[in-house]
């Protein structure tokens, strides 16, 4: 297991550069089961997580081609559905939560898929209902093989049809789409999510010969095709980095430069650091975040406690909260944190709290913040990474602490973000990695 020992209380200034976004990433990738052509895919982030859906994409037959760092091939002309039920690979599925994705296109394409409970961050309960419901509204079967704890999922061409999203899931969204592009009839999906992975989905699909409408919206129709063919498509910009960024940014920055963000995608990330009284630059796609020596957090128009929550797109994604939560230790004034889809995501605030943060924990779902307007400074501790998004929101805050903090379970961190404690390093950091 690796350890991060991080030295605090070093400004970090100079220029950084996103990598490509994770979770379109393992969208894209299972489309390219959709089609015997070759489908190009630029961009793709060297993390753990999606190397491990490559893996899984090889296992059944995909021949994988690697052009040049960050761009790859894939051809699916001789899949092997057989692999799907071997112990070997539906272990593999059990430990990333991608994998999931992989229903749509097979139950598509080949008729059958055989998933076993996926894995991924340890934040509560993650249902699927919404992903075997979709699917069963397309007229597959499914049944859970409960001694094996496998999914076996069977169908003959699937059927288009109308159907209302108990959830906005956005993987549920992806796997339906992914089904219905090479169903027969039209499929319609209202309460679909519409964030711009699923946008991006979308895009490559049509590049790919699908006919999707209402693209952007939570009403997408889908006219079923014969078959697709190869594409090429270039992943957005990780706007969970670009915001890990900004608050990094915030808390010991001395200016930093955030390249090619892709702002017109970032939604209301943007103004939610706004609201924490954070500057945000914007200078043609780059951000710049001036350094601060203070910052006050807002209230809203009518004066009341300013609260921050997560809903769907285009509301705030929750995989800023955690960030978001840090950077407050530092602001002048209180904040609500309120993380309403997952009931243990605000669990990692007791490390924080062991560090000199002022956070009470009201419940699973919300935490008030009590910033310490740069008068009081963290100090260094140790801690453990419980899922991705904690684990850079406690390296942000061991970074802006007094003393040398140590990190354990990085390989979480690592699932989410290429090569982190190098890049953060050229900025002026002292994260050492230790084995």
């Amino acid at each position: 297991m690796s350890t991060f020992i991080i030295e605090g209380n070093h400004r970090l200034s100079g220029d950084i550069t996103p990598q490509g976004a994770k979770n379109e990433a393992l969208q894209v990738l299972c489309a390219t089961l959709l089609t015997d052509e070759p489908v190009t895919i630029h961009n793709l982030p060297d993390i753990a997580d999606v190397n491990n859906q490559i893996y899984l994409l090889e296992k059944v037959g995909v021949k994988v081609t690697c052009l040049e760092k960050g761009t790859y091939t894939f051809q699916a002309d001789k899949v092997n559905t057989d692999i799907l039920e071997s112990d070997d690979f539906l272990q593999c599925c059990s430990r990333l939560r991608g994998s999931i994705m992989f229903i749509g296109p097979l139950v598509t394409r080949y008729g059958k898929a055989m998933v076993t409970k996926p894995g991924g961050d340890q934040i509560g309960r993650r249902r699927l209902d919404t992903h075997f419901l979709g699917m069963q509204k397309l007229g597959a079967e499914f049944r859970y093989n409960d001694p094996r704890g496998i999914f076996n999922i069977k169908a003959k061409r699937l059927q288009g049809t109308s159907m209302l999203l108990d959830e906005a899931s956005v993987t549920g969204t992806a796997n339906i789409i992914m089904a219905a592009v090479l169903a027969q009839g039209t499929t319609t999906i209202y309460n679909a999510a519409c964030e711009p992975y699923i946008q991006q989905l979308c895009h490559l699909l049509n590049r790919m010969g699908a006919r999707i409408s209402g693209i952007a919206s939570n009403l997408l129709t889908i006219h079923g095709v014969d078959s697709l063919h190869g594409a090429e498509h270039t992943i957005l910009p990780d706007m969970i980095e670009v915001g890990s960024f900004i608050g990094m940014g915030a808390m010991v920055g001395d200016g930093i430069r955030i390249r090619g963000v892709e702002y017109d995608q970032l939604g209301i990330i943007p103004s939610t650091f706004n609201r924490l009284g954070i500057l945000i630059e914007r200078e043609g796609n780059d951000l710049l975040i001036p350094r601060h020596d203070h910052y006050e957090i807002e209230s809203f128009i009518d004066g009341s406690f300013m609260t921050i929550s997560d809903a769907p797109w285009p509301g705030l994604t929750p995989d800023l909260l955690s960030v978001l939560l840090v950077v407050s230790t530092q602001a002048k004034g209180s904040v609500l944190i309120h993380q309403k889809m997952f009931e243990s995501r605000l669990f990692f605030v007791d490390k924080l709290i062991d560090m000199g943060a002022q956070v009470i924990l009201c419940d699973p779902h919300r935490a008030v913040v009590v910033g310490h307007d740069h008068q009081l400074k963290l100090h260094a501790g140790r801690m453990t990474s419980p899922d991705i998004r904690a684990g850079i929101a406690l390296l942000i805050a061991a970074m802006s602490a007094e003393g040398v903090s140590q990190i354990d379970n990085i390989g979480q961190i690592d699932r989410g973000y290429e090569n982190i404690e190098g890049r953060l390093n050229a900025l002026g950091a002292h994260i050492t990695r230790v084995e």
